[in-house]
């Protein structure tokens, strides 16, 4: 397994978060017996692909020169015991390798031991959603022409070489893509400036790239592999979604506002700066900032893995009727539902609040036997 001290070494993660992070590419090439080089190998790629029921044509595309070979060319209809579906079919889909496509399988982050554990520790890194993608290529033809991404990327290396060009520009904190593919085509080409810096990615070897930072990549010869990890943290736009639900329990929030011509507009004006004191002390709370916490939890798996035959022995709490100690951060929305019910079972509660970390539950009740709010049944 891969830790981010493996993924990052010799680079520590202190220096890269210091001197890298949203800030500007790093190259780190992979030293001798480096761990990298054993997140996947064309073996094991192999195994993944001739699991065929797993694949359709939204997780598995094919692409020549930059565009997106339609699924109809390379999936076939097939009935299961949920239905038909278009699946992708090995017959089809190699010819379509030998003349140069590229095949891009997404969303691979649980599909292996070692892609789930370093996907899950970018995700409890950064705060955010992470996948992963495999990129098999083939020299001389291009999968994707020069573009950014909406996310931080970390692209390791597994098989072969790929020549990666970074660009002298970066969008600013880009959140959407340009709409029309030729019309994206064009401006990403007009914007991103000059050839930057070359990168000859060979096995082991990690490249990361900010949000928004312009480049392209190619196979010069032979065939290349490689894994790219995406991270997308939260945003300010998330503000507006829970500002919404928690400002609307105030009164004020649902009043009328009064009308522009009213008064040279001076009672709408007060009302507005009212409302705008009561939004910046609301996302200034402590229980807002509870809420943020726990919609980044949500983005965050827990790393939980089945262990059958063994099972999960059940904690089974019910409420004294006892005052409870007071709970800080997202656990108290856990405990204060708890409160609430005649008897709870632990791990039912784990699962159910899968926004408040583990630890942090498990925490809040040990608390609450201690004070003897819940007792064990």
């Amino acid at each position: 397994m891969i830790s981010l001290d493996e993924l990052l070494h010799p680079i520590t993660p202190a220096e890269f978060h210091s001197g890298y992070d949203d800030r500007k590419p790093l190259h780190i090439p992979a030293g001798d017996g480096a761990p990298k080089r054993g997140l996947l190998d064309w073996a094991r790629f192999n195994a993944l692909l001739d699991q065929t029921s797993i694949w359709s044509a939204h997780n598995l595309k094919l692409v020549y020169n930059g565009e997106p070979i339609p699924p109809e060319q390379y999936c076939v209809e097939v009935t299961t015991q949920s239905g038909r579906s278009l699946r992708p079919s090995p017959a089809r889909v190699q010819p379509l390798l030998a003349m140069g496509a590229s095949i891009i399988c997404g969303d691979v982050q649980d599909l292996t031991p070692e892609l789930r554990t370093l996907s899950e520790t970018l995700s409890a890194t950064f705060a955010g959603l992470a996948g992963a993608n495999v990129y098999c290529s083939f020299g001389g033809v291009h999968a994707f022409e020069t573009h950014y991404d909406l996310h931080h990327v970390f692209a390791v290396q597994v098989e072969g070489e790929k020549t990666w060009r970074l660009y002298s520009n970066r969008a600013e904190s880009p959140v959407d893509l340009p709409p029309d593919r030729a019309e994206a085509h064009r401006y990403f080409a007009r914007t991103r400036g000059e050839l930057m810096q070359e990168v000859r990615m060979r096995p082991g070897d990690v490249l990361y790239l900010p949000r928004g930072w312009y480049h392209d990549a190619l196979t010069a010869e032979g065939a290349s592999l490689h894994v790219t990890f995406s991270v997308t943290p939260l945003y300010g736009r998330i503000l507006f979604r829970l500002l919404e639900s928690a400002a609307m329990q105030d009164p004020q929030f649902r009043a009328w506002l009064r009308p522009a011509a009213e008064d040279g507009g001076r009672p709408l004006q007060a009302q507005l700066a009212a409302l705008g004191s009561k939004l910046a002390a609301l996302a200034g709370s402590g229980a807002f900032r509870n809420e943020i916490a726990m919609a980044q939890t949500r983005l965050t798996a827990r790393g939980q893995a089945y262990a059958l035959p063994e099972r999960v022995t059940m904690t089974r709490l019910q409420r004294t009727g006892l005052a409870c100690p007071p709970v800080n951060g997202p656990a108290a929305v856990a405990i204060d539902w708890a409160m609430g019910q005649p008897s709870v079972v632990l791990e039912d509660m784990i699962g159910q609040f899968d926004f408040v970390p583990e630890d942090a539950l498990r925490q809040a009740v040990a608390e609450a036997e201690r004070a003897g709010a819940l007792k064990r049944l």
